[in-house]
């Protein structure tokens, strides 16, 4: 690249990515300051294939999401990102595809959406009130206390019948039904096993 080039794509760069040095040399930057540093010298050459190893590890929250939001913003421009990563709640937000590693092998790879297809269910949190909590005491299910409410959890539709069936039998009112799927950490738990 010609001096002219750097010089503009660095003034690109140090832009997108709210990088003002203000005459400091790189030592004196912050670790977040430093890791922006390392991805604008990365895209200095606006290539279509870059690998990051922990982009955001040890950040604080701020420029953590900063650079995660800065990576899908890449993504979007068709760059191929391979992330290496810990932090599993930015992968799930970050990442179209994930593969798990386990001792140097591939042991699971797809998108968000396969994996759960593979390795979670849906599960469900039903919150309901009850004027006499003692006509659950003999029940199959158990209910635990949360902010004024009941909660029981159900691994499946049956259980959820169930436990709906038991709340209105012994008087109870279903307020709300939440269902989710396993995040990607609780996934990995799952596989490991």
């Amino acid at each position: 690249m010609s001096p002219q080039e750097i010089k503009s794509r660095s003034n690109q760069l140090f832009a997108a990515l709210s990088l003002e040095p203000d005459g400091k040399k790189l030592g004196e930057f912050s670790k977040g300051m430093k890791r922006k540093t390392a991805i604008a010298r990365s895209l200095i050459h606006n290539p279509s294939f870059l690998v990051y190893d922990e982009a955001t590890s040890g950040l604080d929250p701020m420029t953590s999401r900063f650079i995660a939001d800065y990576l899908r913003r890449l993504r979007q421009e068709k760059k191929t990102i391979v992330i290496s990563a810990h932090n599993l709640y930015q992968v799930e937000a970050i990442c179209d595809k994930v593969m798990i590693l386990r001792r140097g092998k591939m042991v699971a790879f797809g998108t968000m959406k396969e994996l759960r297809d593979q390795f979670g269910t849906l599960t469900y949190t039903i919150f309901f009130s009850i004027s006499d909590p003692a006509a659950l005491i003999g029940h199959s299910k158990t209910y635990r206390q949360e902010e004024g409410l009941f909660v029981c959890e159900a691994e499946d539709i049956r259980e959820l019948n169930e436990c709906t069936g038991i709340i209105t039998e012994t008087g109870g009112k279903v307020e709300k039904i939440e269902s989710r799927y396993p995040s990607l950490e609780e996934m990995l738990l799952k596989i490991g096993k």
